[in-house]
């Protein structure tokens, strides 16, 4: 493991799901359906990085016919999550790391790349494109320049971007939807001041 990986892997891992155990359900539920609005129909689904579940929960509302599936490096966020959630599929590890053998109509990531090093975000955008069938998900900080800003008092652990244009200039795919969720009307849902984006492969 990296760095990075360690840090949310081990060392944090216990803090960050006591920080984010509980949400509004119904404020969430808002949030996915303002995402995926402009979607077809999506069957099978994989989030890249799902910690305890949060947005599982909140699209088990939404789209509960639809086979869920999850990467999640943290061991104990993993055990969690497939306790509480029937899943398709599951993988304990990074998101680099991982080996499905099948493809997914939505992947998603929801405040995951902004903990990824710089250097390691191609590869793990690399493996989300891969992995889709005809959706991609972003949902991060942005930042119109690359910036690294503490996290917790701890230097190289967060780092805010433009996502978006660093993937649609390094895959083939097209812009269906974007959107901010301003913290001051969803912080209750979990999505701090979080910009995202909705890519389909072209």
């Amino acid at each position: 493991m990296n760095e990075q990986e360690n840090f949310w892997a081990h060392e944090y891992a216990r803090e960050y799901i006591r920080r984010n155990a509980a949400f509004d359900h119904e404020l969430g539920v808002v949030c996915w359906k303002i995402m995926l609005a402009k979607a077809a129909k999506i069957a099978t689904l994989l989030e890249c990085g799902c910690n305890i579940g949060r947005n599982i929960g909140f699209l088990d509302t939404i789209l509960p016919e639809a086979r869920k599936s999850v990467i999640e490096i943290s061991a104990m966020a993993f055990d969690f999550v497939t306790r509480q959630y029937r899943l398709d599929q599951s993988f304990k590890g990074s998101i680099v790391g991982s080996d499905f053998d099948v493809t997914f109509d939505l992947v998603f990531t929801m405040g995951v790349l902004i903990h990824i090093h710089p250097d390691e975000l191609l590869g793990n955008m690399s493996k989300m494109f891969d992995y889709s069938h005809t959706y991609i998900l972003m949902g991060e900080y942005f930042s119109r320049m690359p910036v690294m800003q503490d996290y917790r008092g701890k230097k190289d652990r967060l780092f805010k971007r433009d996502f978006g244009k660093l993937f649609i200039e390094n895959f083939p795919v097209r812009l269906v939807d974007y959107g901010f969720l301003w913290g001051y009307l969803y912080d209750a849902a979990g999505f701090d001041d979080g910009t995202w984006w909705l890519f389909e492969k072209s």
